[in-house]
């Protein structure tokens, strides 16, 4: 687990050891989170009012329910301010994936976005299994693949073809779109891994279990396309993400990999994360 050539977050290469367990086949799609909420009525955390007490130095009138969106740039931007590409946008939620006057009409096979930890967690009771933890996300997504620097290999782009949803190009500004999408893309778009995992990397971003913890060289790695967040870890904790999404490109993040992992604030909702389950056998 993890790699000693890319990031520092994901220092040193370690052995570690899961049991087994079954994982989704490709990340909880619009679809069927559509009708989970029908079923429960479950509200996300999108859609719910802030609370003024979290966000002391917030206009109140700012305060809506709402999510953030990226907006791509009309050129080169500096690469050390996330507020350049993300954007808080009122109305934005799952099913108003970037604002009042979008829908997710056609986009059922997608990866549900906008959906922060607590509701991941909703959708996996619901449905009977559980979310992952970061070991077994990553034994997961290696495929049997030990060590390769990709889910599919050690080769970027297989025959010349790129092997999931990434960002081709100059982020945040330019994107070749070699892959066929320009956002998220229907899950099974691309070939599966060793393990019949479908865009187990790229596309979007994947909760875990697993809390964040950062070091020294954490902190002086800043997470490479999260959205901007003036708190603290001590005022909201994080839980790690993994797999990267489709904003993630060589000239800034190189992290559409199974060792690359991210922390994000359990109460952020994002227009590129996601999420998958997995089950565990049962105890006799």
């Amino acid at each position: 687990m993890g790699s000693d050539d890319f990031y520092p977050e994901e220092r040193p290469v370690r052995a570690v050891t899961v049991g087994g367990f079954w994982m989704d086949k490709a990340p909880v799609t619009a679809g069927e989170f559509r009708r989970f909420v029908r079923e429960t009525g479950y509200t996300t955390v999108a859609e719910r009012p802030l609370d003024p007490v979290a966000y002391p130095d917030a206009d109140p009138d700012l305060l809506v329910p709402g999510s953030l969106v990226f907006r791509k740039t009309t050129g080169p931007v500096p690469l050390d301010d996330v507020r350049q590409w993300w954007e808080y946008v009122p109305g934005a939620y799952w099913k108003r994936p970037g604002g009042a006057g979008t829908s997710i009409n056609g986009r059922d096979r997608h990866p549900v976005v906008h959906v922060a930890y607590e509701d991941a967690e909703a959708y996996a009771t619901w449905a009977g299994k559980e979310l992952p933890t970061e070991a077994e996300w990553e034994l997961a997504a290696r495929g049997g693949l030990e060590g390769a620097t990709f889910a599919w290999g050690d080769e970027h782009f297989p025959g010349g073809r790129p092997a999931a949803n990434t960002w081709q190009g100059e982020f945040p500004w330019e994107n070749l779109k070699l892959d066929g999408y320009e956002t998220t893309s229907p899950v099974g778009s691309f070939d599966a891994n060793g393990y019949g995992l479908y865009d187990i990397c790229g596309n979007v971003w994947e909760w875990t279990t697993d809390w964040f913890t950062s070091t020294a060289s954490t902190i002086a790695s800043a997470p490479c396309c999260a959205p901007p967040d003036q708190r603290s870890a001590e005022e909201i904790p994080q839980k790690v993400i993994k797999g990267g999404s489709h904003l993630c490109a060589p000239n800034y993040c190189l992290r559409y990999r199974p060792a690359a992992r991210q922390g994000e604030a359990i109460d952020s909702s994002t227009g590129h994360i996601g999420f998958r389950c997995i089950v565990r056998p049962r105890e006799a």
